[in-house]
């Protein structure tokens, strides 16, 4: 685990070349075909060194939630366990390891006239007033989705619209299905959010040298994707969009690109705060080879001991 630039894929291609792993994707813009270089997605060379599941699973256009990654990653777990071999679970997406690991309550299932009639309301109002309305409905769930989740949003007052219920009230009442598995859980966290920084800044002006400004406007130009879908809305990706419908000039798009994925770093990091049982190494003090040796140590000790 991790958040955005920590370096989590070279650690997991690292220790791939010492134990019979397997990588499994934890990222939810990893998922959509067409988003290579604004996800960061592993390249050809890496994923030649060592594959990766849960890649390239669904278009653009389709959405992709928490219950779905749950139902997908459990079933590349048992394949892979049943192939004698051991799963890494990597990525950034705290909401799909918080799925996999306590599993998701029994919500109602999405009805399309109740999503519909908040989309009309959400295109009257914004996106914002709804977030405040469900702040007056659901407080819980307004504190952890953030107002620039329309997806999220949607859903929670879905549930409240079907239900008279709060989302998080629900979740409570209901037991979630427990994960089957004893995990290892490891994360690269720096104290200093400087080093982060930095590291954000430099691969945000490499992706745009490496073409995401041609990967975007070839998905714009497909005619059917817009901006209120969770592909286009992905750090990166929505602030290019907007420089290609000219809202805003390019070096507005590099700062704004750059800041909205420093945000979604502090988000990362204050999950993972939250997060148990967390074996933390700290990318700020130690350098890439001496986390390397410290974490496969602490591998090879879990693995023996299991």
């Amino acid at each position: 685990m991790g958040p955005t630039a920590s370096g989590k894929t070279d650690l997991a291609i690292f220790l791939t070349e010492h134990f019979p792993l397997e990588i499994i994707s934890v990222d939810s813009a990893l998922v959509y075909r067409g988003l290579d270089i604004g996800s960061a997605k592993p390249s050809a060379e890496e994923l030649a060194k060592a594959p990766h599941r849960l890649l390239d699973v669904v278009d653009p256009a389709e959405p992709y939630s928490a219950a779905r990654f749950r139902k997908d990653a459990l079933r590349e777990i048992d394949d892979i366990i049943k192939a004698g071999r051991i799963p890494l679970l990597v990525g950034g997406t705290m909401l799909y390891f918080r799925a996999l690991l306590q599993g998701l309550s029994k919500l109602p299932e999405s009805d399309e006239a109740t999503r519909n009639n908040i989309e009309r309301q959400a295109a009257e109002m914004g996106w914002e007033k709804m977030h405040e309305r469900l702040a007056e409905v659901d407080a819980e769930a307004a504190t952890r989705i953030h107002p620039n989740d329309p997806q999220r949003i949607s859903r929670a007052l879905e549930v409240y619209e079907m239900t008279g219920k709060a989302m998080s009230q629900l979740q409570k009442e209901q037991k979630a299905e427990p994960f089957p598995y004893q995990v290892l859980k490891l994360a690269l966290i720096p104290s200093d959010r400087k080093i982060l920084h930095h590291r954000i800044e430099k691969r945000f002006g490499l992706m745009l040298q490496q073409g995401l400004i041609e990967e975007v406007k070839a998905l714009r130009e497909r005619g059917d994707l817009h901006q209120d879908l969770p592909a286009i809305r992905a750090v990166g990706y929505r602030q290019v969009w907007d420089y290609l419908e000219s809202r805003i000039d390019y070096t507005e798009m590099k700062e704004r690109g750059i800041i909205a994925t420093r945000q979604l770093a502090k988000r990362q990091l204050t999950w993972l705060r939250s997060e148990k049982g967390l074996t933390i190494y700290d990318l700020s003090r130690y350098s890439e080879q001496h986390i390397q040796e410290s974490v496969l140590k602490t591998v090879k000790q879990y693995l023996s001991s299991n």
